[in-house]
């Protein structure tokens, strides 16, 4: 079973992250699940939701506290709750953020774990150039698909249509397009480098 935390704030789509990865998976044949966890329900309170992702049937209801993957909405949350908290040392993490994981201060969080699986992506520049508001949580779902592979950015495209319509639903596709081709790059250069 593959655990996915998103960290983010409220009104950034968090929840709705969640819901379009389990309907990600639903589209490629696979169970998933998708809950919220609410403490403040107020704009720009922290916010984290799960999704599961399986085989089987899942059965399981608790929050997650040792996910496989870590989505991080917003990075001023780094330093103010650990969002790393129970991170699987094979993990994978990607932190909407124009910055470096060194840049953010996270040079020793990073050595514990597999740098390739640790990116940053500018998502609410995407979201702002493609969509006009910054609202990060479709275009880190490309940046997803690319990084882990578990779900495909067609799927992910399928999940953005069927929450919204029309032309929104173009534009967040575009966006979580660029994300997920600016990770493939990202990683393309590591393999690059390692084979040089």
């Amino acid at each position: 079973m593959l655990q996915i935390r998103i960290h983010g704030r409220g009104g950034q789509g968090v929840v709705t992250a969640a819901e379009m990865v389990s309907i990600a998976a639903f589209v490629q044949d696979r169970h998933a699940q998708a809950f919220p966890s609410f403490g403040s329900e107020r704009t720009g309170a922290p916010v984290v939701a799960f999704c599961r992702i399986d085989d089987r049937e899942i059965r399981l209801r608790e929050p997650i506290v040792a996910p496989d993957v870590l989505i991080v909405q917003d990075a001023t949350l780094l330093h103010q709750v650990d969002v790393f908290q129970g991170l699987k040392p094979d993990g994978y993490v990607l932190i909407n953020s124009k910055r470096s994981f060194d840049d953010l201060g996270l040079a020793e969080v990073a050595a514990r774990f597999r740098r390739e699986r640790m990116r940053t992506v500018p998502a609410t520049d995407i979201a702002l150039k493609h969509l006009g508001r910054p609202l990060p949580n479709a275009v880190l779902l490309g940046g997803f698909a690319a990084l882990a592979g578990i779900v495909t950015l067609d799927a992910v495209a399928h999940a953005i249509r069927s929450k919204f319509s029309g032309s929104l639903a173009e534009r967040n596709v575009a966006a979580a397009t660029e994300a997920h081709d600016m990770v493939r790059r990202q990683l393309e250069g590591i393999t690059h480098a390692e084979a040089g």
